[in-house]
């Protein structure tokens, strides 16, 4: 550990931090690149990390409205988990734990990954039979998952209520051990960074406001700071992808939702794990700080707000209060919400688009945060070889005139 003298803590003291080494530049957008992403977001960051270092595609733009990680990926509850049902997405967001579980290493910074496990509830005896089919389809694809009995769910967290008198009775859940939490904001900045090393320039406060497309092939992009070219354009623009295909010239099947979230006042470590209940729409885990951090189900209507409403938190907040007891005199700090698409299966989106050189990373719903390592992953695989990654390719859009669908809703964690 570094020790200071007196005086070289004095210096330090007084130096307003003008000497400290940024994190990452503040470019001039050129006229061109290869390849822009269109979202500085964790999932378009992390998309731009492996565009350079693992296809060497360096000469890259990332466009940010606003700042770095301000959109949804500071607007989630951080949870990272892959025991979805279907294969195809057990398979994607497997792969994203499996970089989850080396990210910090990979970046050189501490994304603050915390493996505590995810435990899902069962309230009814069809919760039961849903988590029985999910931990079984698991293990088939070599997931870690198991049912826990009442009686194992209260040892692991002696704070919830698993009586028989209770609200909403606990029969049972699912348990994945290596789930858990991250940081978000560390995870956007870890991404940020190592972008930036390899020469990827990250372009903040640049908003798109069209595409340049001719003869059915995308040229660049209209922004606020000028037109930038490329040939290669991915969005990675969360609950405004609607918004920016429609300025491309075609729909895509996603609606807009806001999704609520709140977080209380910090209080000694007293829960160690993650609890979420799809069918009373409230999850549960405990942050770092102390922060008690809490889920909602999103907003039965279509928006673009980014602000919490009283009846969606008080709806979850008296399902956490029966659960948990103890929260009962505990105090909210603040609420709000995130904007996320929903794609009528649950499953994203990751393909090709109408328009040549333009391809769409978005559809999420309620897991996108944690996919991000995965999801940029494959998608920067797709953009630098011009055509779908094997773990991409269920997810194309074309799978809407298919029917191949991926009905992810039983797994998603909170209904939508």
């Amino acid at each position: 550990m570094q020790r200071y003298s007196g005086f070289g803590l004095a210096k330090h003291a007084l130096s307003h931090h003008e000497n400290w080494e940024r994190q990452w530049r503040n470019p001039t957008p050129k006229k061109q690149y290869d390849v822009i992403i269109v979202g500085g977001g964790g999932h378009g960051l992390a998309t731009a990390y492996y565009l350079a270092k693992e296809h060497g595609v360096r000469n890259v733009a990332v466009l940010e409205k606003g700042w770095l990680g301000g959109g949804n990926t500071a607007r989630n509850t951080t949870i990272v988990r892959s025991n979805y049902l279907w294969d195809e997405a057990a398979a994607l967001y497997e792969h994203s734990m499996k970089l989850w579980e080396g990210l910090s290493q990979d970046l050189n910074y501490n994304v603050m990954f915390s493996q505590r496990g995810v435990m899902n509830l069962a309230h009814t005896l069809q919760d039961m039979r849903d988590v029985q089919r999910r931990v079984n389809a698991n293990r088939l694809n070599g997931i870690d998952s198991e049912v826990l009995t009442p009686e194992q769910i209260q040892e692991l967290v002696p704070i919830m209520d698993c009586s028989k008198n209770a609200r909403y009775p606990i029969m049972g859940a699912s348990w994945q051990p290596r789930a858990g939490v991250a940081r978000h904001d560390a995870v956007a900045w870890g991404f940020a960074r190592a972008a930036d090393a390899l020469g990827v320039d990250l372009l903040q406060n640049t908003e798109v406001t069209g595409f340049k497309i001719r003869d059915g092939r995308v040229y660049g992009v209209h922004t606020n700071r000028g037109d930038i070219e490329a040939k290669t354009v991915g969005c990675v623009a969360a609950g405004n992808s609607g918004v920016l295909a429609k300025m491309a010239g075609f729909r895509l099947p996603l609606e807009s939702h806001p999704l609520q979230a709140l977080v209380s006042e910090p209080l000694k470590p007293i829960l160690d794990t993650v609890v979420m209940s799809n069918h009373v729409h409230g999850y549960i885990s405990q942050s770092d700080k102390g922060d008690l951090v809490i889920g909602a189900g999103i907003d039965g209507y279509n928006g673009y707000g980014q602000r919490g409403s009283y009846p969606t938190v008080e709806h979850t907040l008296q399902a956490i209060v029966e659960m948990f007891p103890i929260f009962s005199r505990v105090r909210m700090n603040r609420q709000w919400g995130g904007i996320v698409d929903t794609c009528p299966d649950a499953c994203p989106i990751l393909s090709a688009t109408p328009v040549k050189g333009l391809f769409f990373n978005c559809g999420w719903g309620t897991g996108g945060f944690k996919a991000t390592p995965g999801s940029g992953h494959v998608f920067a695989w797709t953009l630098a070889k011009n055509q779908a990654h094997p773990l991409a390719a269920p997810f194309s859009i074309d799978r809407f005139h298919t029917g191949a669908l991926v009905d992810e809703h039983g797994a998603a964690g909170v209904a939508h």
